[in-house]
């Protein structure tokens, strides 16, 4: 399905987009701390932000440089509820090249957008690299059965929605078959591979080929090759 293609590029991208992201912020923050200067602040106000869905507090900070210069700054990181109070004591960390760019000194001031950039990138890039890696290795399951696969002629016993997986609302359809084994006496059902667009009116059979792997029905490939190819 053309959805998916897309979507494993998009989340891909967007992956690797995001992980960049955090290693520029984490190089930034260590370039950053390699020069600093620490000093006494205080929390002189609490300035609100507003979002779309949501309200933060940022704490307006004023410290004085080694040089005796004062210095007002706006922390970037907000929270609700405030995470300090006016006239609370926090230690500032700056560079003398541009104080006004000084940071309280927490994890979250300092590393926080290289650790949620870092997150996202590798949520984004494991469902991307998820979806690459599950095409990749049914290609490889699909070119072994064809190449060493038993084919046997399975019963037909129709076609159903596979319901755990699900693409912009949608889900694919699935022929099911059933085979009984004359060595073991075994029902063997079988499921296709996922089909994005109702088979149903190109099953006018009762029988269906089915690839297994030598000495293991479990490993199987339905073969829908006599299916038309969806449109692209």
């Amino acid at each position: 399905m053309k959805v998916v293609a897309i979507t494993k590029v998009v989340f891909t991208l967007v992956g690797i987009g995001l992980l960049v992201g955090a290693v520029f912020a984490y190089r930034g923050t260590t370039s950053f701390l390699a020069t600093a200067q620490s000093a006494t602040g205080e929390v002189i106000d609490l300035l609100r932000a507003r979002s779309s869905d949501s309200t933060t507090y940022k704490p307006m900070v004023r410290f004085v440089t080694a040089s005796g210069q004062p210095v007002e700054f706006v922390s970037s990181v907000g929270a609700n509820p405030p995470s300090y109070a006016r006239g609370e004591t926090v230690e500032v960390l700056y560079t003398p090249e541009a104080p006004q760019d000084a940071r309280i000194k927490s994890f979250f001031s300092l590393w926080g957008v290289a650790t949620v950039l870092g997150g996202m990138g590798c949520v984004f890039g494991a469902i991307g690299g998820g979806l690459w890696l599950a095409g990749w290795l049914g290609a490889r399951k699909r070119a072994h059965l064809e190449a060493v696969g038993h084919p046997i002629q399975a019963r037909l016993q129709g076609v159903e929605r596979n319901t755990s997986v699900e693409v912009n609302g949608v889900h694919p359809y699935r022929v099911v078959s059933q085979w009984l084994n004359p060595e073991t006496g075994e029902v063997h059902v079988f499921r296709s591979e996922n089909l994005w667009y109702d088979p149903t009116p190109w099953l006018a059979r009762e029988h269906i080929t089915v690839l297994i792997a030598p000495g293991n029905p479990r490993q199987y490939l339905v073969d829908l090759s006599f299916l038309p190819k969806i449109a692209h």
